[in-house]
């Protein structure tokens, strides 16, 4: 038998938990969560999860990325894909690099001043998070996706089977 694949949901949010667990219940992935940073790092040491999806704003306002970061920081955990849960706008590029576009972004005088860019490939599915750190530096790192709150099932299931087949 197949074993269940393991989602880990980090979000401060208990109905949004709520119902993304219902959403992936029904689908028989099994589910874990955990409510914000410190707690998502011990649940993804402890469980292995499969994928993880992360809201941003938790106890503080990059929380989110700060764990995918983290995440994509370590040579343990950076092939788990990590998807971000945002209401914030997802900018798309067909640059082969999503780097480079965000970095052409932040030049931009429409961009350049935005906290938060998340810009993903249509073409390739590569994404990343450009944000600026409370020293105003750009930290950039890769995600797997995003996921926009409020979160549809329509659109969830299909962008986490694509990540976990």
């Amino acid at each position: 038998m197949e074993t269940k694949k393991k989602i880990l949901i980090v979000d401060d949010d208990i109905d949004v938990i709520n119902i993304v667990e219902t959403i992936l219940t029904k689908k028989g992935y099994e589910v874990i969560s955990a409510n914000d940073k410190t707690e998502g790092i011990e649940k993804i040491l402890k469980e292995k999860p499969d994928l993880a999806i992360l809201d941003v704003i938790m106890t503080t306002q990059y929380e989110g990325f700060e764990l995918a970061k983290l995440i994509k920081d370590s040579p343990d955990l950076q092939d788990m894909p990590v998807l971000m849960q945002t209401s914030i706008d997802v900018l798309f590029t067909t640059k082969p690099s999503v780097q480079a576009m965000a970095r052409e972004y932040r030049k931009n005088p429409e961009y350049k001043d935005l906290d938060v860019l998340l810009v993903k490939n249509i073409n390739t599915g590569d994404a990343g998070v450009d944000y600026k750190s409370e020293t105003g530096e750009s930290i950039w790192f890769p995600v797997n996706g995003f996921i926009r709150k409020p979160v549809d099932a329509n659109k969830i299931l299909p962008e986490i089977k694509k990540l976990l087949s």
